[in-house]
């Protein structure tokens, strides 16, 4: 989502109009789900997929129209099996796609620059969209700290905003809201091969992350570039570096179980909403037996995913990784239903 607005505060300070295209709503099986994004100008798609195919192709051309008119709209695709080959797809389904017109003014360089600002200052934040039909259409973005920026609306529209993308009809118009920046930190512990893997795999599907080393060679800045921090913490004093909150995650992948040990039991602590350990079965069990006997409830151990991952049949470090990175994906999916 960051490098969607990076590239459309490129295109408007180049001084290209551009279309934003949204999926707003759907039923059905579908190529992309509500929320997938592509950025048109007039030189053709610039950024991003709303699943390709003919809708994909259909949607550029109505960009295209957008920009003549210079007025925002919302078009309707019904995939069913009358249609489907009309419409070149064989998924089935219905969506609604909205084309936002943004001109390349002063008011819409400085919008993007505080929705980039919200990325940023890590500060939970929605793009709310008005999205009547045969209206021109605005956008504002609001933020936890910073309130609302840009077009105005109602105040029921920001009480109904969660974590789930909706559409809100208040007063006879219709809001297309939806977070595009989520607080939350992935707090990887220890900085070894797998860890090496996963950091640009987390920085590619959007999570933040920091590493916690107490190894020098292993906590350093070109090791992982995407790292907010790199730290090197003392194994005694490990959560006086951080604070952990509800949108984080933590991720222990040390050089033993006493380090491991060490990290859950004052993970356990924290109100993150994810903790998962590196190890096998039998490790994980030997730990789990020590915390009990240091007070730890089963309700407690039951928050430590062990062995992390999806079960890939994950070996190298690589695969590891990957079988990491989309178990924390699909945390974020259901923490967002």
């Amino acid at each position: 989502m960051k490098e969607l607005f990076q590239k459309l505060s490129e295109l408007l300070g180049n001084g290209d109009d551009t279309v934003l295209v949204t999926i707003i709503s759907k039923t059905g099986p579908t190529p992309r789900g509500v929320g997938a994004r592509m950025l048109v100008t007039a030189k053709g798609r610039m950024h991003g997929t709303i699943g390709g195919g003919m809708v994909e192709y259909k949607s550029e051309q109505a960009a295209h129209q957008v920009l003549q008119t210079k007025n925002s709209r919302t078009e309707f695709y019904r995939l069913d099996q009358a249609q489907i080959q009309d419409i070149g797809m064989i998924c089935g389904g219905e969506v609604y796609i909205h084309f936002l017109y943004i001109k390349a003014d002063i008011s819409a360089i400085s919008l993007v620059a505080e929705i980039l600002s919200c990325f940023e200052r890590c500060e939970q934040s929605w793009l709310i969209s008005d999205v009547t039909p045969g209206q021109c259409g605005t956008i504002s973005c609001y933020g936890k700290n910073r309130g609302l920026v840009g077009a105005q609306f109602p105040d029921t529209v920001i009480e109904q905003l969660g974590n789930k993308a909706v559409l809100i009809n208040v007063e006879g118009r219709e809001y297309y809201c939806e977070k595009i920046s989520q607080a939350g930190i992935v707090y990887v512990f220890g900085g070894g091969h797998v860890s090496q893997a996963l950091a640009p795999i987390l920085t590619s599907v959007g999570f933040r992350y920091k590493i916690l080393e107490d190894r020098k060679e292993f906590c350093r800045k070109n090791l992982f570039p995407g790292a907010e921090e790199t730290i090197l913490i003392s194994k005694n004093l490990i959560f006086d570096h951080i604070t952990i909150t509800d949108n984080d995650y933590i991720v222990i992948m040390t050089r033993g179980h006493k380090d491991d040990q060490v990290i859950m039991a004052e993970a356990l602590k924290t109100a993150a909403c994810y903790i998962g350990v590196m190890g096998s079965r039998h490790k994980a069990a030997i730990v789990a037996n020590n915390l009990r006997e240091m007070g730890y409830s089963d309700h407690d151990l039951s928050r430590i995913i062990s062995p992390i991952g999806l079960y890939i049949h994950a070996d190298t470090p690589a695969e590891i990784a990957i079988s990491i990175a989309a178990q924390l994906i699909e945390h974020r999916a259901l923490r967002n239903e």
